[in-house]
């Protein structure tokens, strides 16, 4: 199955999080498909950025975000 979720970058305890569209077996940083954005919480204000037409693409062809992406992808007025 294919989800959308976050990758996790950055230091300890300053994380950076790419958005990327990876197979749910793949480990949680490890090989994606592709990379749709990212998410960095420790800025402020908060930044976000998402290829929204890269994202209906994913969605539309049955990726399933995950909790979190999903409200980031509802953040960024991709999903109503």
């Amino acid at each position: 199955m294919v989800k959308i979720r976050l990758k996790r970058g950055g230091a300890k305890k300053a994380p950076i999080y790419r958005v990327v569209v990876a197979d749910s077996r793949y480990p949680r940083d490890g090989r994606f498909i592709e990379e749709i954005g990212y998410y960095n919480p420790m800025s402020n204000p908060v930044e976000l950025k998402i290829d929204a037409d890269k994202a209906k693409q994913w969605l539309q062809n049955g990726a399933q975000p995950t909790d979190t992406a999903k409200a980031l992808l509802k953040k960024s007025g991709i999903l109503d």
